[in-house]
């Protein structure tokens, strides 16, 4: 048995090596919603129900543009990290793998949906 302090079992970061660093991303994208959720609301919301033509005129502008963009990447990533936690913690075997795998594809897919989709409205 090697003899170690409590720093030095501390400093590895766990038996995972990774919970500290999930944590902090998921804190991290917490505080940024925080942030972006009113920017994205009071830009997006007014243009609830109005033409096709004003919603493409309001999103080629940058401000409402990029709170929409940053809203897309940030939201699907938090959703990534929680869902994938969310597994962790209830699912067993091959099918944790599995879901954790799905559930990334399912998120960075919707992402550039997102995006593209705004892309295509705002040019």
């Amino acid at each position: 048995m090697a003899l170690m302090t409590d720093r030095k079992r501390v400093i590895g970061l766990g038996s995972a090596k990774s919970g500290t660093d999930h944590f902090w991303k998921t804190t991290i994208t917490a505080v940024a919603l925080l942030i972006i959720t009113p920017m994205f609301l009071f830009s997006f919301g007014p243009l609830l129900g109005e033409p096709y033509a004003d919603v493409q005129a309001a999103l080629s502008r940058p401000f409402p543009a990029v709170s929409t963009a940053l809203m897309l990447i940030v939201g699907f990533y938090h959703f990534r990290l929680g869902i994938q936690m969310v597994i962790e913690d209830y699912v067993q075997g091959l099918a944790r793998k599995v879901a954790i795998i799905v559930t990334a594809c399912i998120s960075y897919g919707l992402m550039a949906f997102g995006l593209v989709s705004l892309a295509q409205i705002a040019l």
